[in-house]
């Protein structure tokens, strides 16, 4: 990655950042911070890159919209009524619920998922699927996007020769996040589990 970015400048940033949205094991947080970190020998300015790094994001992030979209409601119906969907346990009236709450209120989810490791990437999928209208689409991907690039290419620029210690504090950050996925996803494995035992007995 650091070649691709010292061999192709803003082209290389723009690049990895598309790749890093589509593909996100590709850690932004090294792009972003040792992009800053030219700024300080190369001719890159800390505007230009915080510019390429957000087109980078808004062209995977339309990538993965399109996924979600290609998701027709006519194909979600077919699969929630299929076989695998019960056998899975999920409910089609929970279903078309979250859909309709992510529509309607779920767009801001967009403009703060931007700014968090690991469903800043994700959060365009069910953005596509809701069928959240292109241009608020765009509006707080970019805005979100805008927002993450410029602080970690600035703390990349103000750092210089140890832009990587930015890494460890986003790494502290990144296993926070980690923790309260998990604990949600304990919490809703719970309560399914006690509501599916209090149908059985009622």
């Amino acid at each position: 990655m650091i070649h691709i970015m010292d061999t192709y400048g803003y082209l290389g940033v723009c690049f990895l950042i598309a790749v890093e949205n589509i593909f996100p094991p590709i850690p932004s947080e090294v792009i972003l911070t040792f992009g800053g970190f030219m700024t300080t020998y190369t001719r890159l300015s800390v505007p230009g890159v915080v510019i390429f790094s957000t087109l980078g994001s808004t062209i995977g992030a339309l990538v993965l919209y399109g996924a979600g979209a290609s998701l027709t409601p006519a194909r979600l119906a077919r699969f929630s009524d299929s076989k695998l969907f019960k056998w899975l346990g999920f409910d089609k009236e929970e279903m078309e619920r979250t859909m309709q709450w992510f529509e309607q209120k779920g767009k801001k989810a967009i403009l703060f998922g931007r700014c968090v490791p690991i469903i800043r990437s994700l959060v365009s999928v069910p953005a596509g699927m809701a069928q959240v209208p292109m241009p608020i689409f765009l509006l707080y991907t970019v805005i979100g996007s805008t927002a993450w690039n410029v602080l970690l290419v600035s703390l990349g620029a103000m750092l210089g020769a140890s832009w990587d210690t930015v890494l460890v504090w986003l790494e502290k950050y990144a296993a926070v996040i980690r923790i309260l996925l998990i604990g949600g996803a304990m919490v809703w494995i719970v309560q399914y589990i006690l509501k599916k035992m209090s149908q059985k007995t009622s």
